[in-house]
């Protein structure tokens, strides 16, 4: 499943790609036809993410809510001729010089303002957004026995956040993923949100995940390979001590943790 910095990257490539102008849309596969006919031939106003949500905002007050899951991609074919359209796409856009096809999405439905306040209200603060509050999660991480590795993965405690973010920002400040929410003082709660904030927003604009320093490796961010951007996420060994790395399941997905640099509890 996509991260948060990739949403918001989606949002504003399609914002560049549409914005401000009037888009064809159709549903090849046909799930979406009567929803694609009601906003076909509109102006789409911008495009808008929170945590892994992305909203379509059309000027008749019409919003197409989009959520991709497990399955769910994008694939855009820049040029003024038209791709032919596969039999599985939910959802075209096409405009002068972009078309953009939508297949396999958990969601991808028609709604209003009032239906994208009630999507929003079920989510945490997403540490992207400007509007982004570490407070409004502090509560529920104060009242969860639970393992805080499950309590990043929640969207309702902090919207957004997916397993390597998870992994890494955990290693980065010596916590292991099984520590109880509970137990992190106020202080290493606003450290780790601190951190999943600077490193979401630097995804967005690297359209990639890079948790290690360049400084470390000695080379920019640009010519990092992916396998040694993560500190311990899908890493046979610690980057920093070279302890091996324990992986298991938590939650229906891997946990990642050294367990010399994040003690168990």
């Amino acid at each position: 499943m996509p991260e948060g910095h990739t949403l918001h990257r989606l949002a504003r490539d399609h914002t560049a790609m549409f914005g401000g102008h009037t888009v064809t849309v159709s549903s090849p596969q046909g799930r979406f036809a009567q929803a694609a006919a009601r906003v076909d031939g509109v102006r789409l106003d911008r495009v808008t993410a929170y945590g892994k949500h992305l909203f379509y905002e059309w000027a008749s007050g019409d919003v197409v809510h989009v959520h991709l899951g497990l399955f769910g991609k994008f694939r855009a074919y820049p040029g003024e001729v038209e791709p032919a359209a596969g039999e599985t796409v939910r959802m075209r856009l096409r405009g002068n010089h972009f078309t953009v096809d939508l297949t396999g999405p958990t969601e991808c439905a028609l709604t209003d303002d009032a239906g994208v306040s009630a999507v929003i209200a079920r989510l945490g603060p997403d540490p992207i957004r400007r509007d982004g509050d570490p407070e409004r999660a502090w509560p529920k991480l104060q009242r969860r026995s639970s393992p805080i590795g499950l309590a990043l993965m929640d969207q309702s405690v902090v919207a957004g956040v997916g397993n390597v973010y998870r992994a890494e920002s955990l290693f980065v400040h010596g916590t292991h993923p099984l520590v109880p929410a509970r137990e992190l003082s106020h202080d290493q709660w606003l450290e780790l949100w601190t951190t999943l904030r600077t490193w979401l927003r630097q995804g967005v604009r690297d359209r990639v995940i890079i948790t290690v320093p360049p400084a470390e490796l000695g080379r920019p961010r640009s010519r990092i390979a992916k396998g040694e951007a993560l500190w311990v996420y899908k890493q046979e060994r610690c980057r920093r001590c070279g302890t091996g790395i324990r992986r298991w399941d938590l939650g229906g997905r891997w946990a990642y943790a050294c367990e010399t640099c994040q003690p168990p509890p």
